[in-house]
């Protein structure tokens, strides 16, 4: 059994090579050729299809948050408004407080 499975074994390493130098052969010859009616077919989808294209629109700039981390200058923080002109009127708790 053990000479079975030696012998077996150099039999695939050998034929491994011989293998991938055999020529590829296609046995299935090709289909018959296309009407004219179908070559017309598609050559207009062929036509649609590049004018589609033609419609969408480029794809803008990525949107990646660290694209441009060192390559801009640092941004300079917008002044502060006063208090006294973007102060909202203060919410007041209702109801009881109940302990």
């Amino acid at each position: 059994m053990k000479l079975f499975r030696m012998a077996a074994v150099l039999l695939a390493v050998l034929a491994g090579p011989a293998y991938a130098q055999m020529p590829n052969l296609n046995l299935l010859q090709d289909g018959p050729g296309k009407t004219p009616e179908e070559k017309a077919a598609e050559a207009e989808r062929d036509k649609a299809y590049k004018e589609t294209l033609k419609k969408i629109p480029d794809a803008k700039a990525s949107n990646d948050p660290w694209g441009g981390m060192r390559s801009d200058p640092p941004k300079q923080a917008a002044p502060k408004a006063s208090a006294a002109t973007t102060s909202a009127p203060k919410k007041t708790k209702t109801g009881t407080a109940a302990n």
